[in-house]
């Protein structure tokens, strides 16, 4: 039998993270905003593509994704290069005219561009933006703490402020690096969680993510605990419980873990795209199903360009491959076309089913 080498292991572990996020991102990603029960009946069946002609497309969650990779291939071990780095990156896809941007998100990039330091744009918000482009971090320097929680501060205040959205992107940040470590005990893990967030609301979701797990729940009895009976709200003490929670209780199992969560409804993109994630990391691209992986339909950047991004971040090769950019004359067009698919599928969402 052969055994990989720690290069071919890790090269797997990205790949398998960052085309995991794009999966349940693009899956998602026609259902975001709708309630668990008007997707069953619109989509009854399997999840798969359905963004454009059976072909999917992803939103903001991997584009941050990416923009986090490229800067982590530019920035050494420095966390303020790291953040000058995404923070430039972030300010090129704002003016690209991304669909679908988070409010803080963008209040953040619209100060950026106003020349406001990237020590000082962020603003006051607990939403999903951090939490959503942490795992790559998270894996990335699986095996140093100091650097883990250094680049996540550094990542999350950028765009955010509230100690809850540290708190949030820190989980799924240790979750990506206690699989790229190969930890085995899902227990202690659970026993990790409380330590990252010092709030009462924090402990008491800790609290209920291990009861439910011991109760055998299932992702969707999990949601509705949290008071998420119509969809997952974009609070990031929502979503990323929803999403760790999916991630711990169908361990090496992609699909079921990535569909539970998206089954709940609400912010079904960034769910899925967090799940899809830990999945991935955990179980490898052999993991995950191939038709999700080529029925995503993306340009300038595509599901070949991540697998080279991996590759790099891998080799820690410094060295960023063509097409990172976001100045590219591409890219505009790209979001004026998604843009128009999205407005599409919200004006279908008049008719019924309801």
């Amino acid at each position: 039998m052969k055994v990989a080498t720690p290069f071919v292991q890790r090269r797997e572990q990205l790949a398998g993270l960052m085309l995991g996020t794009a999966v349940g991102d693009a899956l998602g990603l026609p259902a975001e905003g709708l309630s668990p029960g008007r997707i069953a009946r619109r989509w009854p069946g399997k999840w798969q593509h359905r963004f454009i002609a059976g072909r999917g497309m992803w939103s903001d969650d991997t584009e941050h994704m990416l923009c986090v990779a490229a800067a982590l291939l530019t920035a050494g071990d420095s966390p303020g290069q790291f953040q000058r780095e995404l923070a430039r990156r972030l300010r090129w896809w704002f003016a690209g005219l991304p669909a679908g941007v988070g409010l803080a998100t963008a209040r953040a990039c619209l100060k950026l561009w106003l020349g406001v330091s990237p020590t000082r744009s962020g603003v006051f918000s607990a939403g999903n933006g951090p939490a959503m482009r942490s795992a790559l971090i998270g894996a990335c320097f699986a095996e140093d703490d100091k650097r883990r929680r250094d680049f996540t501060a550094a990542s999350t205040q950028l765009t955010h402020t509230d100690p809850r959205a540290f708190t949030a992107a820190l989980a799924v940040a240790e979750a990506a690096a206690w699989v790229a470590r190969g930890e085995p005990s899902r227990r202690e893990f659970l026993q990790l969680l409380p330590s990252l967030g010092e709030d009462a609301e924090w402990q008491s979701l800790c609290d209920a993510m291990r009861v439910s797990l011991e109760q055998g729940d299932s992702v969707a009895v999990f949601a509705r605990r949290l008071g998420a009976e119509r969809g997952v709200s974009g609070y990031a003490y929502h979503t990323v419980p929803v999403a760790l929670f999916a991630w711990l209780r169908h361990p090496q199992d992609f699909a079921t873990a990535l569909t539970g969560a998206l089954d709940c409804g609400g912010d079904t993109d960034t769910v899925g795209a967090i799940v899809g994630a830990l999945a991935g990391v955990e179980v490898g691209t052999a993991g995950i199903p191939t038709d999700w992986v080529t029925g995503i339909i993306e340009w300038p950047r595509d599901t070949d360009f991540i697998r080279r991004l991996a590759d790099e971040l891998a080799g820690n090769t410094g060295r960023v491959p063509p097409g990172a950019g976001w100045r590219g004359l591409a890219t505009l067009p790209r979001n004026l076309l998604f843009l128009a698919i999205v407005l599409t599928h919200g004006a279908r969402r008049l008719l019924p089913p309801y």
